[in-house]
Parts: structure tokens; C-alpha cells; sequence
């Protein structure tokens, strides 16, 4: 996907897959637009939750279906041009009840993405297929206690995934940027983590790495880490 703007309506009613998802939640750590849509976006959504429930037409389905297949959101305009907040809104609440529509039928299996040609064929995904690579290396680390962080790698895929439970937020202000320790290079910037993801796509030549490691850096990150560590984790073998 080379317009992750596109992604904000999927996102917010959570039907994006988890290789989607992570490369949308990286976007949107550094993206303000994208998080105000995804906020009002729910927001519109919850209202809808909130309506009677009613048994629809068994045409219903098949109809939104057919139609929002053919529709993919704009992306949002940043510049001073762009649409003001009330027109902005007049186009998010449509997306919004397509998306909250889509979500709704999807109740009771995998949800379904009208953009994708086969549904009933779910493949893996990026970060699935690092899990469960043959030469997947894991290196578990604790924080603060009861918090732990896993990163995994693999050489023959050249990609690397942080997997984290009971991460501690970090400090006001502030977010964590992952990197990748290179031989020649030293730590280069491999993403930032978004605010509760547990499972984080981390980019980069994951191959070569010797080792990865987690800094709290300003807003939209930093090209060398800016602070101690707060995890290092070093690859066996590398």
C-alpha cells in the first residue's frame, strides 16, 4: 500500500490484518492527520453502536458489499488549501458508517476487506511468517518487573518483529524508537512504536543486524538514539 492515509477507515473499526495493521500503526505515530481521522472515525462508529439493532434486508448485505468494493477513502489534504474541519467531517461520517457496515458483517469470522480478491484464503502475515520461520531467533528481555519484550528475527526472511506484554507507556512527550544494531553502522532507526501496539514490523536489514534495542526519543523519532537504552537486545551467533 503506497497511500497509508488510505488505511485510517479499516483501521479504526480494527479490520486490517496484523502486517497492515503494524505498517499503519508506524504511519500513524508520526502522522496527526491520520490520528485525528482515526479518532472521529470511532467516535462516529460508537455513536452508530449505539442505535437499536434491527434485522436488515437479506439484500442488504450483498448491495454494500458491491459498492463499497469500488470505494477506497482519499487521501487527507494537509496543506493550508485543504477542507476545513466541518467539510473534513462531512466526508468522514459516510466512511465511517461504510467502514462500521463492513464491520458489522463481518460479526462471527474473519473480517472482511472489500479490497482483497479472496477472503475465504487468509494468508499469514509478514509478522506470522517471522514467528514461525525455521531460523526465527528469540531474545526475551524484562521491564519493570512484570513487563516483558521478545524480539525476534529472521536471517532467511531479513526481518525482524518486537513482540511486547505490560510495556510501560512512555514518558509524557516522548515515544519509543526501535533500531538495529549494524556492525559497521552502529544503531539505525527501525520504526517507532505506537502507544499499546504489542507487535511491531521493525524495518531495516534485519539480516545482518547483531543485535536491536529500544531508545525514548522526541516526537517522530530521532536518526541516533538520543538517550540510554531502555532494552538491548544482542543476536546469538550474529
Amino acid at each position: 500500500m503506497s497511500d497509508m492515509h488510505a488505511l485510517s477507515g479499516a483501521y479504526a473499526v480494527d479490520a486490517l490484518d496484523e502486517l497492515e495493521q503494524a505498517r499503519f500503526e508506524r504511519h500513524l505515530a508520526e502522522c496527526a492527520v491520520c490520528r485525528a481521522e482515526v479518532d472521529e472515525l470511532r467516535e462516529a462508529a460508537a455513536l452508530m453502536a449505539e442505535t437499536s439493532a434491527l434485522e436488515p434486508d437479506p439484500a442488504l448485505r450483498v448491495r454494500v458489499l458491491s459498492e463499497i468494493a469500488t470505494v477506497r477513502p482519499l487521501p487527507p489534504h494537509t496543506g493550508a488549501a485543504g477542507p476545513s474541519a466541518p467539510h473534513r467531517r462531512r466526508w468522514l461520517a459516510p466512511l465511517a458508517a461504510a467502514a462500521a457496515v463492513v464491520a458489522a458483517l463481518g460479526v462471527g469470522g474473519t473480517v472482511w476487506h472489500p479490497w482483497t480478491d479472496d477472503s475465504s484464503q487468509a494468508q499469514p502475515s509478514a509478522i506470522q511468517r517471522v514467528l514461525r520461520a525455521a531460523d526465527a531467533q528469540r531474545v526475551t528481555k524484562t521491564v519493570d518487573g512484570d513487563g516483558e519484550a521478545t524480539l525476534v528475527r529472521s536471517r532467511s526472511m531479513n526481518e525482524a518483529v518486537l513482540l511486547t506484554k505490560n510495556m510501560p507507556a512512555p514518558p509524557a512527550g516522548k515515544v519509543y524508537e526501535l533500531w538495529l544494531q549494524d556492525p559497521d553502522k552502529g544503531m539505525v532507526p527501525a520504526g517507532l512504536m505506537p502507544d499499546g501496539a504489542t507487535s511491531v514490523l521493525l524495518s531495516g536489514d534485519a539480516a545482518d543486524a547483531i543485535g536491536a534495542g529500544i531508545t525514548v526519543e522526541p516526537p517522530g523519532g530521532s536518526t541516533v538514539p538520543t538517550s540510554d537504552p531502555v532494552l538491548l537486545f544482542r543476536f546469538e551467533n550474529a
